[in-house]
């Protein structure tokens, strides 16, 4: 599988000429010209992994590609016919199998309502947990890990890598940083894998990796 990163929470894994798009949001280039996508997964509501126009651009090019999120993303996104999934769903989607753990949003503050949130691992080798420290009941290859954001602090973003232990890590959810604390955060999520045996890669957005 080959994986591009985009802007922030925003993902593409491309697999067999096929696509499968994760939480292009906000704080993401519009993704008008993107062919071959069969299935977009969205983690949860909040509009920097998923807007309107976003999921517009990408029906209006790929017709029957499968929208998948939460009931709160059901809930929220009006207009689009998104196949809700949960906690232990596994769906197949073209060349991708994606199974689905974790249920709910990291706290933000104790005033602000905590809303649906659904991991993915994909095809077994590949898992993001949204806005969330789920730990998936399986070994990870891959994680795309969260960096920073209104929920996250580095301690806890490095006990996240901690928990999950991936063989490989990178960062995503960076946009909430400047430069400068991108590049401290990361390292210290760096330090984390490494201290368990595994690697870190820093991608810039439209940068991709094999996975």
């Amino acid at each position: 599988m080959r994986l591009t990163k985009l802007e922030h929470a925003a993902f593409v894994v491309e697999e067999d000429g096929r696509k499968l798009v994760v939480d292009p949001g906000s704080f993401t280039t519009p993704q008008v010209d993107l062919h071959d996508v069969v299935a977009v997964v969205v983690t949860h509501e909040h509009p920097d992994h998923w807007t309107p126009d976003q999921l517009g651009h990408l029906l209006a090019t790929n017709p029957g590609a499968t929208i998948y999120g939460p009931a709160g993303v059901a809930e929220a996104a009006e207009g689009f016919d998104v196949h809700v999934v949960a906690d232990g769903d596994t769906v197949e989607a073209g060349p991708f199998t994606l199974a689905f753990h974790g249920s709910r949003h990291a706290v933000i503050h104790e005033s602000i309502p905590v809303i649906d949130n659904v991991g993915v691992l994909v095809n077994g080798r590949l898992f993001y947990p949204g806005d969330a420290f789920t730990v998936p009941p399986v070994p990870v290859e891959t994680l795309a890990a969260p960096v920073g954001a209104p929920w996250l602090k580095i301690g806890e973003a490095m006990d996240y890598v901690t928990a999950v232990a991936p063989t490989r890590l990178f960062p995503v959810h960076e946009q909430t940083l400047s430069a400068a604390g991108l590049g401290m955060h990361a390292d210290r999520l760096r330090a984390s894998v490494e201290a368990l045996g595994g690697t870190a890669v820093v991608l810039a957005a439209h940068e991709s990796l094999e996975v």
